[in-house]
């Protein structure tokens, strides 16, 4: 053998050895599957309306882009507009958010990033609140937070720390840390 021939089996004995460490290590490392889940649908510009069993309006719902996942009945919405007509039909209520989230298994809401509630109807006491998370449930009309609220109402301001509002009864209360100002007409 000559010294071409003997450096040619060399360098191919290198480079198979060489392929099987890769293999080998390839082999012995976990097997990463692919974690982001793909949604079952999008939309853009979504509109939707839903109605009770009395046919009656019951909210609307609007956003510039949302991904349905049917697997864990999930949807994510980018800037979301929901318009909330309680139970007697007074009062109608806007929430927007920069994000939300829809449950569908448990009819909850999530919003987060600049949420604003506005009241609709100009004689409604309550006329804004803003925080940074908010939860929705669909079948109650209940509003939960454990965020900072700021609140603005006809002549007063009012902050806290924690919501519980439900929007048939018309109830809204501050959970702690409650400061407020009252402005005389």
């Amino acid at each position: 053998m000559n010294r071409v021939t003997l450096a040619i089996i060399l360098l191919f004995g290198t480079a198979l050895t060489l392929y099987w460490q890769v293999q080998s290590k390839k082999a012995s490392q976990p097997q990463l599957t692919d974690s982001v889940q793909k949604p079952d649908y999008v939309a853009t510009d979504l509109r939707s309306i839903s109605y009770n069993a009395e046919g009656k309006l019951e909210s609307r719902v609007s956003a510039a882009y949302m991904e349905h996942f049917d697997g864990d009945a999930q949807t994510l919405f980018t800037q979301p507009v929901y318009t909330l007509f309680p139970e007697d039909g007074q009062g109608e209520w806007r929430l927007t958010a920069k994000t939300g989230r829809l449950d569908k298994a448990s009819d909850k809401v999530m919003l987060e990033d600049e949420v604003l509630i506005e009241a609709l109807t100009i004689d409604e006491p309550l006329q804004q609140l803003n925080t940074s998370y908010l939860e929705l449930d669909l079948k109650t009309m209940i509003l939960t937070s454990d965020k900072e609220i700021i609140i603005s109402g006809n002549n007063f301001h009012l902050s806290g720390h924690g919501l519980y509002a439900d929007l048939n009864a018309k109830e809204v209360k501050l959970l702690s840390k409650i400061k407020g100002t009252y402005e005389p007409k």
